[in-house]
């Protein structure tokens, strides 16, 4: 399965993508940043994200898209603006025919570290070593792409094995 993890920001935008092989092996696909320059108009800058983000899902081909969702913010300025850009990403996605699936920050920490408040060097350390890379990838936004897909790869395993066990208790329980 290939996962495109996704960053969202307004001026930058990370992405990363992974490929989850067999039951848990990751591997390290790319990983980037979509620039916008502030001195574009808003909508400007909305589109710019949108085109770019649908020609690297072109190019990369994921089975599935990953994005961070906002549940707390620090500057109300700046939460509007990203969460527009969110919206934008997700319908990206979908326009392609693709599912998005939402992550939390302090899920996609908990995920990689064992501790929903890790720190950023915490989290790029972890993405340094779980796609077994030999520096921690830079710049921030697209690590924690990684992260947000890497999130993603486990999830989805859980709630897979989760199913498949379920489904073998349904099937004794019929017997």
């Amino acid at each position: 399965m290939r996962i495109f993890g996704i960053d969202p920001g307004t001026q930058t935008t990370g992405y990363g993508v992974i490929d989850l092989e067999g039951a848990s092996r990751l591997s390290y696909v790319a990983s980037g940043v979509v620039h916008t320059s502030k001195d574009m108009p808003f909508p400007k800058r909305l589109s710019t994200i949108r085109i770019d983000i649908i020609e690297l899902i072109n190019e990369y081909a994921p089975d599935v898209v990953a994005v961070e969702s906002i549940f707390f913010f620090k500057n109300a300025k700046t939460v509007i603006p990203v969460s527009q850009a969110r919206g934008v990403l997700i319908e990206a996605a979908s326009s392609v025919g693709l599912d998005s699936k939402e992550y939390t920050p302090m899920q996609v920490k908990q995920c990689l570290t064992g501790f929903g408040r890790a720190d950023k060097k915490d989290i790029q350390i972890a993405v340094q070593a779980l796609l077994q890379l030999p520096s921690i990838i830079k710049p921030d936004d697209a690590s924690d792409a990684l992260a947000i897909a890497i999130c993603h790869a486990r999830m989805d395993l859980s709630a897979r094995q989760l199913a498949a066990g379920s489904q073998i208790g349904n099937s004794a329980l019929a017997h």
